[in-house]
């Protein structure tokens, strides 16, 4: 069942820059950086020390908690450091690195190919996880707990993410492109670890040479659980809510999960970088980044090795061409805006947009809102931004929780076409933190009286035991009084 996405924008794409010339693997760095952090949940716990030697591929931080990914060597050396370096996704504070001196030999921790087949659902699970493997469309959650989340249910429906909806970026167009066998490798492993029926590849109708690709690795694969659908090119269509209501015609409810409805959504590239862990024994220790923009020389592809300096991949890319005005990690609509560009490649980075001065549409002076009513009909979740900036701007929590404020994906579809150039989407970020505070101690509060509550009720309970035991004992001494009497 298809559904048409509420809202959203036909964007320009600018993605034929990138995908001129086949994807090309860069040489390792002679240092790599690698954050604990860098995926969603809390940050792995290193298992090595400074002056340890390591392999490629070699176990170096282990999630600990139940949201979390290991992560692993990228290249092989001796462990420099264990501090605290800046990473891409925070700019002020800085988080622990693992930074690796890699010694030229590219030895590599022995691997093996598993017989996936020969696991159950849960430990293939767990074996995915310990490859580290993480959503590689840029949220970066850990697989592992999100399979275990899809396994509660009766074999969910499996949706793989080629949409790839922001402008600029075109990793996953150019990995269906050539890795098409690889991905449906990783679909089918995936449908054995949820033990699922269906698994639906959804492709951008932009990218016909995808398409192709899969479709052919599709009918040579003969797994009538595989089919390959084409959606219609709109920002943000990509989001996985959104990918879920276009393919399947359900919607994720206000704090539910896909889960919760029956379909578990991945990203392309986790599929085939799941293949690579099972297949070779290679854990997620390199991804395909688009290095894009006005301001490259040569824009392309490339798969680099996580903690590669960024400048890295710029020089691999023909260097600057002109002075660059911005850079980006990830899309022209949702990138982080970077300070520099010697910071290292993480498991979440995607895509670099280098822009010249020539291509910023600085925005103008901001105006009072006049009610046009464009945002929300450009809002692809159905929210009313609008009335959320009026509240923001009071910081009315109240109201913006009312309002729905969490379920806003900032997307930037709201700032893109209003006229008063209000910079909503920014408004609403700025404004999250304050409600979430307010949503956690309400929960803490609830959560302390519950525990009140319960320890009331148990105090009560024993005190009833404690009095039934001596009316029984008062009984038994009666009774024996009598009798003896």
């Amino acid at each position: 069942m298809k559904t048409a996405l509420h809202g959203g924008l036909r964007l320009p794409g600018n993605k034929q820059r990138s995908t001129q010339k086949p994807l090309r693997l860069i040489p390792a760095p002679a240092q790599v950086v690698l954050p604990l952090d860098q995926h969603a949940g809390a940050a792995a716990i290193p298992v090595v020390k400074v002056g340890d030697r390591v392999l490629r591929g070699q176990l170096i931080a282990r999630a600990e908690s139940e949201i979390s990914a290991s992560l692993h060597a990228s290249v092989a050396g001796t462990v420099r450091a264990i501090e605290p370096r800046p990473v891409p996704y925070q700019r002020n504070a800085p988080s622990t690195c693992i930074v690796i001196d890699n010694d030229g030999s590219d030895a590599a921790a022995s691997a093996a190919a598993v017989d996936y087949a020969a696991l159950d659902p849960r430990a293939l699970s767990e074996y995915i996880g310990n490859g580290g493997m993480v959503g590689l469309g840029g949220a970066a959650f850990p697989t592992a707990p999100k399979l275990r989340r899809g396994q509660q249910g009766d074999g969910p429906q499996l949706i793989l993410n080629g949409a790839e909806c922001e402008p600029w970026i075109s990793c996953d167009d150019m990995l269906m492109r050539e890795s098409a066998q690889q991905i449906l490798r990783g679909a089918a492993i995936l449908c054995h670890a949820l033990q699922a029926s269906r698994c639906i590849v959804v492709i951008e109708d932009d990218k016909p040479i995808a398409e192709r690709a899969m479709r052919a690795a599709q009918a040579a694969l003969h797994d009538e659980r595989i089919v390959i659908q084409s959606v219609p090119t709109i920002y943000p269509a990509g989001g996985e809510n959104q990918v879920i209501t276009t393919v399947t015609g359900l919607e994720v409810p206000a704090s539910g999960l896909p889960s919760d409805m029956g379909v578990l959504c991945h990203n392309v590239g986790t599929a085939a970088a799941i293949a690579r862990w099972i297949d070779d024994g290679e854990p997620l220790i390199r991804r395909i980044v688009t290095v894009t923009g006005s301001g490259i020389s040569e824009p392309g592809n490339l798969e680099a090795w996580l903690g590669t300096p960024m400048s890295e991949l710029i020089a691999q890319s023909g260097g600057y061409a002109g002075s660059i005005a911005r850079l980006l990690m990830g899309g022209s609509m949702m990138g982080l805006a970077l300070p520099r560009d010697d910071l290292p490649v993480v498991k979440a980075s995607n895509c670099l947009v280098a822009a010249l001065p020539a291509d910023l549409h600085l925005r103008g002076t901001e105006m009072p809102c006049i009610r046009c009513g464009n945002c929300s009909e450009a809002c692809p979740v159905m929210l009313l931004p609008q009335q959320l900036h009026w509240f923001a701007r009071s910081h009315d929590f109240s109201a913006l929780e009312s309002l729905g404020l969490m379920d806003c994906i900032e997307c930037g579809c709201c700032d893109y076409v209003c006229p008063s150039q209000i910079p909503l989407a920014q408004q609403f970020r700025d404004a999250k933190p304050a409600l979430i505070e307010r949503l956690t101690s309400r929960q803490q509060a609830l959560q302390a009286r519950q525990r009140y509550e319960s320890r009331d009720e148990r105090l009560e309970r024993i005190e009833a035991e404690r009095q039934a035991k001596l009316a029984e004992k008062r009984k038994a001494m009666t009774q024996n009084t009598t009798s003896g009497g």
